[in-house]
C-alpha cells in the first residue's frame, strides 16, 4: 500500500514531473546578445583615418602607447581627440614626468607636407619623449 502512496505524490495533480530543460529561450538570447556584439565592435575600434606611407620594414609597437595623428588638413589629434600643440606640449611633459619609457607612434598622412610632420614631431621631442616611432603601412608581397 506504501508504494502506491508513493507513486500518486511523483506524478501529483499536474502529471508526471518533466526532467527535461527546456533550452530554447537561453539559445534565443545568446544569439541576439551575438548578433548586438557582432553590429557594435567594429564601431568601438574606430579611428581617424588617414593613407600612411608604405614601407618594408616592420613596425614595433610595445603595449602602451599614445598615437599622435596627423590629418590631411594638418589636424592633429592624440589618440582620435583633437589637440592643439600647446595642448599637445603640457599633455607629454606630464605624461613624461610620470613615465620616462613613455612612448609616442607618430602617423601622418602621406600628403602631409615634410614642414608640418616636422613641426609636430619638434613638439614632441621638446616635450621630452625620447622613443618616438612612425607608424607606416605594410608594401604588398610582390610590389617594391
Amino acid at each position: 500500500m506504501a508504494a502506491k502512496g508513493m507513486e500518486a505524490e511523483s506524478t501529483g495533480r499536474l502529471g508526471p514531473a518533466l526532467a527535461e530543460i527546456n533550452v530554447t529561450p537561453f539559445v534565443d538570447v545568446v544569439l541576439v546578445l551575438l548578433i548586438i556584439f557582432l553590429i557594435t565592435a567594429p564601431m568601438m575600434l574606430g579611428g581617424i583615418d588617414v593613407r600612411v606611407p608604405k614601407t618594408e620594414t616592420r613596425n614595433i609597437q610595445p603595449e602602451e602607447r599614445l598615437v599622435l595623428t596627423i590629418t590631411r588638413d594638418r589636424g592633429v589629434f592624440l589618440d582620435n581627440q583633437p589637440i592643439s600643440l600647446d595642448r599637445l606640449t603640457r599633455v607629454l611633459t606630464s605624461m613624461v614626468r610620470r613615465n620616462a619609457k613613455s612612448s609616442v607612434f607618430l602617423k601622418a598622412d602621406e600628403s602631409v607636407a615634410y614642414g608640418t610632420v616636422m613641426k609636430v614631431l619638434d613638439v614632441v621631442k621638446k616635450a621630452g619623449v625620447d622613443r618616438v616611432g612612425m607608424v607606416t603601412e605594410p608594401v604588398p608581397a610582390g610590389r617594391s
